[in-house]
């Protein structure tokens, strides 16, 4: 718990480095920019100033310098503007750079090219699984095996860089094809199956993780094998089993879940947020 606290107090020392950082940077663009951009257009409008624009900021930024400030300047009210805008830059620019970045590994990942994927086996990132809920061994439809599938999506969720399921190939790299999964649809096919896995991890996992999963289907050996591009969530993922919820990891090749010690580490180093614990 001591290394939880450590860790979560160093987390928010950054954060409000970065905010203080951006508020001044704010601050100085009030200053010697917004104010004096105001005070040229005032002068101009009076057509009391010769100078260019360059010429007069610079003439402002002299006297701001040299201690020369006149309290109409309303220095101080710009600065305050220039630091609020300074912030909300920030945030922006946290916003737009992660989706800049899920977007780029995504790209990453569609220019892979599939057949090479299989060939180089599971690991941290890629999993096969043969099926979504028809039991090969016994020849049915055995709902359980969704269970599985909800298990390596969580692993993947959890992971910080996310990682990439195949459904319709053997662990050891055999294509088996989607056909017997699309026989257990209401709708057959691959709308039928897309809408069936998303609704499993939307009630398993939450609907907010849908749009995290980006789901194509290719053609392999003449048989349909699903893809699913899943991106790391913004939360910690629990599957619940056995009215237990559980937290599950990439390790590896395979998926495992964690104690709770094991658990609550791994979410203070993976998340800046761990209060979103269920």
């Amino acid at each position: 718990m001591k290394r939880f606290l450590l860790q979560l107090l160093y987390i928010w020392k950054q954060k409000l480095k970065i905010y203080f950082i951006a508020g001044w940077i704010g601050a100085g663009m009030g200053i010697f920019l917004l104010a004096p951009s105001y005070d040229y257009i005032s002068s101009r409008e009076r057509n009391a100033d010769p100078l260019s624009s360059i010429e007069f900021v610079l003439g402002q930024f002299t006297e701001v310098m040299t201690g020369q400030i006149n309290q109409n300047n309303l220095i101080l009210f710009y600065a305050e503007i220039g630091a609020i805008l300074g912030l909300l830059s920030l945030g922006f620019y946290q916003i737009l750079h992660k989706r800049l970045v899920a977007l780029d590994a995504l790209k990453v990942e569609l220019e892979k090219d599939l057949p090479t994927i299989i060939r180089q086996g599971e690991g941290p990132l890629l999993e096969f699984k043969s099926s979504l809920r028809w039991d090969i061994q016994e020849q049915r439809v055995n709902k359980a095996l969704e269970g599985v599938i909800m298990k390596t999506l969580a692993g993947f969720f959890n992971s910080p860089v996310g990682g990439t399921l195949l459904i319709g190939v053997a662990d050891n790299g055999e294509i088996l094809g989607l056909e017997s999964d699309f026989q257990t649809l209401k709708k057959p096919g691959h709308d039928g199956f897309e809408q069936t896995l998303m609704t499993a991890v939307s009630s398993n996992l939450g609907a907010d993780l849908c749009p995290l999963i980006h789901v194509l289907f290719h053609k392999l050996a003449d048989r349909d094998v699903c893809r699913a591009i899943v991106s790391p969530s913004h939360r910690p993922v629990f599957l619940t089993q056995g009215n237990t919820p559980k937290l599950f990891v990439r390790t590896g090749g395979g998926t495992r879940d964690l104690n709770i010690q094991e658990a609550l580490d791994y979410v203070a180093s993976r998340w800046k947020n761990p209060s979103k614990l269920p």
